[in-house]
C-alpha cells in the first residue's frame, strides 16, 4: 500500500501537471539556475553578460541607451557598469555632444569576456535543451518569443471572467 507522502511529486493532479503557466515558471526556474550557475563559475551575472552583448552588437551607447538595449533598470545598471570598468571590461567616457552623459564603450577585454560567457552560457542553454531535437528546440524558441513580443506590447489581458 502506498501512502501520500510516497507518491511525491509524480502524483501531481494532470491539471497541474498540463498547465502551461506552471510549465513555464518551472522551466525558468530551471534555466535561471543554470544561467546563474554557469555565469557564477566565471564571477559573473546575466546583467554582465547583457550590457556586454548589446554593446558588442550595438556598439557604445550612453547609459540610458543601454538601459533600454538590456532591459536593466538605469540605477541597477550603475552598478553593472561599475562593476564592469572596474575589471577594464568597458570604458566609460563623457559624451563630447553632451558632457553630462557617459558613453560606455566595450573594451578588447571585454570582447574577450564576453566570448567566454558565451561558451558558458551556450552549455547551460545545451543543458536546459537536451531533451528535444534542433528543431524542436527552434520551434520553442519561436512560440516563446512570440509569446514574449505578444504580452510585451500589450497583448490582451485577463479579465475577471478568464479567471
Amino acid at each position: 500500500m502506498t501512502t501520500e507522502e510516497d507518491q511525491g511529486a509524480s502524483a501531481l493532479p494532470a491539471r497541474l501537471r498540463e498547465l502551461p503557466s506552471r510549465l513555464l515558471s518551472q522551466a525558468s526556474a530551471h534555466a535561471t539556475r543554470l544561467v546563474t550557475e554557469g555565469l557564477s563559475g566565471a564571477d559573473a551575472r546575466k546583467w554582465h553578460y547583457a550590457t556586454l552583448v548589446a554593446l558588442d552588437e550595438f556598439g557604445p551607447a550612453s547609459q540610458a541607451a543601454l538601459s533600454g538595449r538590456t532591459d536593466i533598470h538605469r540605477s541597477d545598471l550603475v552598478a553593472v557598469i561599475n562593476e564592469l570598468a572596474a575589471r577594464e571590461l568597458v570604458e566609460r567616457t563623457p559624451d563630447p555632444a553632451d558632457r553630462r552623459r557617459n558613453v560606455i564603450t566595450l573594451t578588447t577585454a571585454g570582447r574577450r569576456r564576453l566570448r567566454k560567457l558565451e561558451q558558458l552560457l551556450a552549455a547551460a542553454q545545451e543543458e536546459l535543451l537536451s531533451p528535444l531535437s534542433a528543431a524542436e528546440r527552434e520551434q520553442l524558441v519561436d512560440l516563446l518569443g512570440r509569446l514574449v513580443a505578444h504580452h510585451a506590447h500589450g497583448g490582451p489581458t485577463m479579465g475577471a471572467d478568464d479567471r
